[in-house]
């Protein structure tokens, strides 16, 4: 009867001796493997499990059309109707109400659709361009010079009309607090090329951040290594990467040791990863040091690669000069970069209406993306980098109120682009109804585009997973999801 006790006080006593072993006897693995890395005092080479540094490159599972990605995310949920999706008979049918058969059951963010909707045709010219035909507006005159580069999603759905909760959808694939966003399944899944630059980086513009802030590039329950991080334009790169006044590069780096032996040798007692994750914090910010400050001075670059972004001034803080660098960052073996450009909510308000506000942002994102493109593909990168361009969801075909110059959220369908490895070029993928409200045939899920991101990454979704409170939790999660086998080459 007391076989139970027995057996629990056997485990504390094997916990004890083990813990003792690996922590505090002089010829243990731990002092072993603490003398073994530190011995020569050189940065953090491998974990005392033998494991090699979390952010090292790793194998995919199978071969890549794409070794890294660059999603340029525009925050707010652009307008498709203004831009990429015309529509011939919405502008013939504008003020008028919008058929009660599409609107049955459906929910938006600010309408009441017991109420008289009417429809609000665009006012933007539209025409086809390159050999591909692609229908894209005066908004977008840079845009419209690439599209033979680029894969067209005309039916892109979500599940979430709010943007805070479906900024975290496209990005961690649910509306819920604590998963991993996409770029640290990537780096989780692949690690990184550079070794002095974090395998995931972010990039911000526009007079605010996204709503909803760091959850968006959070790594959730992956260790902390994988989340993003944010590179400023002013001043230091990242926050406190600076020495001290005073402070010589070799005290530095003797504090940097000394301050990672005692994290390791932590790190053997507990067990824990987020003491792994510190250390190599440590690591990479005093790598960063010299790296940042390099990659965020663009005044090397060629007039005619600053012309070509429409950059006026190389240190300007821009939309523009984040394109710059996220090309500059790939260069370096940067896995994972996401630009937020923001303020792309256009309800009708003075400040957020389709006349006058939405072509000045299109003003600010049309031409640096368009030369990303371009410089990527002159440089031999866009082979195997993935560009990625889009928001959380997109504008509905009715004005939010009668007489509107703006447009209610709309998850139904809305407009992406994709550029680069793997993709059919000049593919328009989807089509909708002669009022833009929803999808004819095809349709691209947010679960089925981070499938397909993953898999031209050479990454399957249904095998990139984390044990997580008793879960393996996917990207993708257990809802259907297929690759676009369409968009593919």
């Amino acid at each position: 009867m007391d076989s139970q006790p027995t057996k629990l006080a056997t485990s504390i006593v094997h916990q004890a001796t083990r813990r003792h072993f690996f922590s505090q006897c002089g010829v243990g693995l731990g002092a072993i493997s603490l003398a073994n890395l530190l011995s020569d005092g050189s940065s953090l080479a491998a974990a005392p499990d033998g494991t090699t540094d979390p952010l090292q490159p790793k194998p995919p599972h199978f071969a890549p059309r794409a070794k890294r990605v660059i999603f340029l995310f525009m925050a707010g949920g652009p307008s498709q109707l203004e831009m990429f999706d015309y529509k011939p008979k919405l502008q013939e049918y504008n003020g008028q109400p919008i058929p009660a058969s599409m609107i049955e059951g459906k929910r938006f963010a600010f309408m009441d659709s017991s109420h008289r909707i009417d429809l609000l045709g665009g006012r933007q010219a539209f025409a086809q361009h390159g050999q591909c035909g692609a229908w894209v507006s005066d908004l977008l005159p840079y845009t419209a010079k690439v599209v033979d580069q680029l894969t067209i999603l005309k039916t892109c759905q979500t599940d979430l009309f709010n943007h805070a909760p479906a900024k975290l959808f496209m990005n961690t694939g649910t509306g819920q607090f604590g998963r991993p966003c996409l770029g640290s399944w990537v780096t989780y899944g692949l690690g990184s090329e550079s070794n002095d630059l974090p395998g995931f980086v972010v990039l911000q513009s526009g007079p605010r951040g996204p709503r909803g802030g760091a959850v968006n590039w959070s790594s959730g329950a992956l260790p902390t290594t994988y989340q993003g991080v944010p590179l400023r334009n002013q001043g230091d790169p990242i926050l406190n990467l600076s020495n001290p006044s005073g402070i010589t590069a070799q005290q530095q780096r003797d504090l940097v040791d000394r301050v990672s032996q005692l994290n390791l040798k932590r790190l053997v007692e507990t067990g824990d990863q987020e003491i792994a994750t510190r250390i190599n914090a440590y690591e990479m910010a005093y790598r960063m040091q010299t790296s940042a400050p390099e990659l965020m001075d663009t005044t090397a670059e060629s007039a005619e690669t600053l012309a070509m972004y429409g950059i006026q001034d190389p240190k300007e803080t821009t939309y523009a000069r984040n394109c710059l660098l996220a090309r500059r960052l790939v260069e370096r073996g940067v896995r994972f970069i996401q630009l937020y450009h923001t303020n792309w909510d256009h309800h009708g308000g003075p400040t957020e209406n389709l006349e006058k506000h939405l072509p000045e942002i299109c003003r600010d994102i049309d031409q640096a993306s368009a030369a990303l493109v371009l410089d990527l593909q002159q440089r031999g990168l866009l082979d195997d980098t993935l560009v990625i361009w889009g928001g959380e969801f997109g504008r509905t075909p009715m004005g939010e109120v009668r007489e509107s110059t703006g447009r209610n959220h709309h998850i139904e369908a809305f407009t992406m682009w994709m550029a680069g490895a793997g993709l059919k070029p000049g593919l328009t993928f989807g089509e909708t109804d002669e009022l833009g409200f929803g999808p004819v045939g095809e349709k691209a899920h947010v679960r089925d585009i981070h499938a397909t991101i993953l898999h031209l990454l050479g990454l399957d979704h249904q095998k990139l997973s984390i044990r997580f409170q008793g879960l393996d939790l996917r990207l993708t999660g257990v809802e259907p999801a297929r690759v676009l086998q369409e968009l593919l080459v």
